[in-house]
């Protein structure tokens, strides 16, 4: 096993690039993955990473010795795995893999979720793994939120990002008067209530950044407008937990037709 233990190594310096730039990752086609789980589930969808990395005291752990026998893996000193800032609690695993690219076109027919500047990366990961966990199958990130491939978006998303079509940098306005289906915002001004909001057949959700919501030209482009219903004592959710009440409303209803 090749270890590295210097800051000035060549390829620790590129990981530290991956890890902070995303226009790093652009030029490479290149992002981190942290842990077995979705080194995992990137392998089962794309093959082979290039590259597995594994911290000094996590060549210890069970589940990692376990993973990585029989495969060629770089070991990192644990003071440079630290310095790279992946997430706040590293796994001790980490791999360098090829950034897979979305479908061409949008699937105006089908189910969407649209992200209006969400800059948390948190969110924006749950709100992914969400919705690969309802099936829904494409995702359109609007300029200003959080990169897709981002080593914080992918950890969220823990692997949703595999079942998803995603597009980055989208124009959703341009989308929303296209797609052939319902589009729907979350809002509080003229608004029918989740539970009492009629649509049929595809529907592409639109979320908006945290704080303000959805923008106002978004909004005033949807066809349809809801509310969650809150009767307790908090005026609104955060925008992740949002979508998940939305998503799984539609998937109840589906399955209940």
């Amino acid at each position: 096993m090749k270890r590295i233990q210097s800051r000035d190594n060549p390829f620790f310096k590129g990981l530290k690039r991956l890890a902070e730039s995303g226009r790093e990752r652009r030029k490479t086609g290149q992002t981190l993955l942290d842990g077995v789980h979705l080194v995992e589930a990137y392998e089962a969808a794309h093959g082979a990473v290039d590259t597995l990395i594994v911290g000094e005291s996590a060549l210890a752990s069970g589940e990692i010795s376990r993973f990585i026998e029989g495969r060629e893996v770089l070991v990192l000193a644990d003071n440079l795995l630290r310095d790279l800032g992946l997430v706040d609690t590293p796994s001790g695993l980490l791999a360098v893999a090829a950034m897979p690219q979305a479908a061409a076109a949008v699937d105006l027919d089908k189910d969407a979720i649209l992200l209006d500047g969400i800059q948390d990366p948190g969110n924006v990961g749950a709100i992914l793994r969400t919705a690969a966990a309802a099936g829904v199958g494409q995702a359109l990130l609007g300029p200003g939120c959080a990169a897709a491939w981002s080593p914080k978006v992918l950890r969220a998303g823990q692997g949703a990002h595999f079942a998803l079509a995603i597009h980055e940098d989208a124009d959703l306005g341009k989308l929303m008067t296209a797609y052939r289906g319902t589009t729907a915002v979350t809002c509080l001004e003229q608004a029918v209530p989740l539970y009492a909001a009629s649509w049929s057949g595809p529907i592409a959700w639109v979320f908006g950044a945290e704080g303000q919501g959805v923008s106002p030209g978004l909004i005033a482009s949807a066809r349809l407008r809801v509310r969650i219903p809150m009767p307790g004592a908090i005026e609104s959710l955060n925008v992740a937990a949002a979508a998940a009440v939305c998503l799984f409303e539609t998937l109840r209803r589906r399955q209940a037709e």
